[in-house]
């Protein structure tokens, strides 16, 4: 099957040349060390509309311009799909309509509908919003545009992996994250039709393990998902058409739990100063966790998208300061008197602590009479200043909770 890929997959590559970016592979030392060897990011969140879907969406609606063009085209999403047939619609003339889930956040909405397409919010997940998708494209004769499930689609985004080997050509190890199948079943083709030798690694959310169970039991399982901050990978199967093509292609399959990912987003903000979705962070918290990456190989980690919710982001970026131990909570039980605060306060402005937020409690059932409960949420520059600060606030007398 691969073969017949292949010849749609260049046909795209040459199709969407100057029509999406090339993005950038760049080499990064941060992650580099941790595997003792070479580990290069594809940036496709820096791809038109923050994500590879993009690629496939436009090479499909151009290659049935026609079709499209009398009838319109018709497509379900959630997310970054949704923006990509939106975009590929605009900039080639087309009226696109994009089914959403009603519980679809109002920013992913509005970008859709900022490159022209109508929106329909009807359903409650995507299931219920492809089948809507269909019976539209059923009744007014629009052509639909699959997520994943379409050689089309996966020959888009199959031009993905002829960029890596165009730009480096002695690769070893390529991970990729794992939805519906689409992107790892182009990539992997481009890249084993090329060198056999080339280790094609996918990556999901422990909560959506889609690919990995049906792999094990060698048949298309539909799973029940829990949800994750990789919300762009969350469905219920892979696809008849990319089952086929990961087992010839894909040769291993791993998963990453929840606090894996919001460390990956987190370090990719920080070191690498990229701003990466759920989704585009499984391939490095993958890394992170030992289970990809070899020394002295080169290992490329997609970061398929960059579309990510601002109040998630701030959320991810909290936890990731809580757990290096830079924002840290103090609880003290306090003699209710003036001046004792203030000890505090002195000791945590002795090491460069920056006082987030302080709450006081004085009537709690378990608090001592003259007494009052101090929650201090401190910003430190390091993680050793905790246990200096608490050692020091010991020697005073003060209290730990």
């Amino acid at each position: 099957m691969i073969e017949n890929l292949g010849v749609l997959i260049e046909e795209a590559f040459a199709r969407l040349e100057g029509k999406i970016h090339r993005t950038p592979l760049d080499y990064s030392a941060t992650f580099s060390k941790i595997v003792n060897g070479n580990v290069f990011l594809k940036l496709e969140n820096m791809q038109k509309t923050g994500s590879f879907k993009v690629r496939g969406a436009l090479f499909k609606i151009m290659r049935n311009l026609d079709q499209a063009k009398e009838k319109g085209v018709v497509a379900a999403s959630s997310g970054n799909h949704a923006q990509g047939v939106a975009y590929s619609s605009q900039m080639m003339g087309i009226d696109a309509t994009i089914v959403m889930p009603e519980p679809t956040p109002p920013f992913k909405v509005n970008a859709t509908r900022s490159y022209g397409a109508k929106v329909l919010l009807y359903g409650s997940v995507y299931d219920d919003a492809y089948n809507k998708a269909l019976e539209i494209s059923g009744e007014t004769g629009a052509m639909l545009v699959h997520p994943f499930n379409d050689l089309e689609i996966i020959a888009g985004q199959g031009t993905i992996g002829m960029e890596i080997l165009k730009q480096l050509p002695d690769v070893n190890e390529v991970v990729v994250p794992i939805g519906g199948g689409g992107l790892i079943s182009g990539i992997g083709a481009a890249l084993k039709l090329k060198n056999r030798n080339i280790k094609v690694v996918g990556v999901e959310p422990e909560s959506a393990p889609k690919y990995k169970t049906s792999k094990e039991r060698g048949e298309i399982v539909r799973i029940d998902p829990k949800p994750s901050l990789a919300d762009g990978v969350i469905t219920k199967s892979v696809g008849n058409l990319t089952f086929d093509i990961m087992n010839e292609v894909v040769d291993d399959v791993v998963t990453v739990d929840e606090d894996s990912i919001a460390r990956a987003i987190y370090l990719l903000m920080e070191r690498t100063k990229l701003v990466v979705e759920g989704a585009g962070a499984l391939p490095l918290a993958a890394l992170l966790n030992g289970a990809v990456g070899k020394a002295g190989r080169n290992t490329v980690l997609v970061l398929s998208g960059g579309n990510i919710d601002l109040t998630t982001l701030y959320r991810i970026i909290l936890r990731g300061l809580s757990a290096d131990g830079r924002i840290v909570e103090i609880s003290l039980m306090l003699k209710d008197s003036p001046g004792e605060l203030k000890k505090v306060l002195d000791i945590i402005y002795k090491f460069r602590g920056n006082i987030i937020e302080i709450r006081h409690d004085r009537f709690g059932l378990k608090i001592p009479p003259g007494f009052a409960k101090a929650d201090l949420v401190v910003e430190l520059p390091n993680k050793e200043c905790e246990e200096q600060i608490r050692s020091e606030l010991r020697a005073l007398g003060f209290i730990a909770l």
